[in-house]
């Protein structure tokens, strides 16, 4: 893959993409040092909620378990941006007083984050974040070279495309012990990160010779 390379170092994976160094984090969360940014795609924060007010019974607590997480990412990386790659919210059934209270309270505790949306096709449905929140809701695609963030994951001719929206698991192993992981997935014009959220489900996808592949392996990102 021209243009790109990968070294692992400790628990995370650096990776060059367009000239630039990127970081792949445990967290579901991808790091770009050099504008301080941590991007990541499809919370889809209300859709525990949004089951339950369809009763469906779903465990509760899936919002404190995803912002402790991001909670992580941050303090990892020491990032000011975070630019969320669409589906911040997944309906507006899931937009319930406690998981819009437990948002505001975690973004009162970061009052110099720069927090960014780049809206997807959730948000359109579900409307823009209370503005409590404090976030910059953008369309896409929206140029930031040499990237772009986008949720479809399409290649722009303005950059290399940042993007979610797929969900993107590999099965690895076989027979029996064959599982669907989540992973970072990287073709040689956009790159796609998994579901931050955990209760979204996956997709499968089949690279392409000289794709990259990195999967969510507990606390570690592996180069497959």
């Amino acid at each position: 893959m021209i243009g790109l390379s990968a070294l692992l170092s400790e628990q995370n994976l650096h990776l060059k993409v367009a000239g630039q160094r990127l970081e792949l984090l445990p967290q579901r969360a991808l790091y770009w040092p050099g504008r301080e940014t941590l991007f990541i795609a499809d919370p889809h924060f209300g859709k525990a909620a949004a089951f339950r007010a369809g009763g469906i019974p779903v465990p509760g607590g899936t919002t404190g378990e995803n912002l402790a997480r991001l909670d992580a990412a941050l303090a990892t990386t020491g990032a000011t941006r975070l630019v969320c790659l669409g589906d911040l919210l997944h309906t507006r059934a899931g937009r319930v007083d406690q998981t819009l209270a437990e948002v505001a309270a975690w973004r009162a505790g970061y009052p110099d984050l720069e927090w960014f949306l780049v809206r997807g096709n959730h948000d359109r449905h579900a409307g823009d974040p209370p503005a409590s929140w404090r976030i910059v809701c953008i369309d896409e695609p929206f140029a930031d070279a040499p990237f772009v963030w986008r949720h479809l994951p399409e290649p722009d001719p303005d950059g290399y495309t940042l993007a979610g929206h797929r969900h993107p698991a590999v099965c690895v192993g076989s027979g029996p012990l064959a599982e669907t992981v989540s992973c970072f997935y990287f073709g040689e014009k956009v790159g796609i990160l998994p579901a931050f959220g955990e209760f979204t489900g996956n997709a499968l996808i089949h690279p392409e010779p000289g794709d990259r592949v990195f999967v969510l392996a507990g606390a570690e990102v592996i180069a497959i």
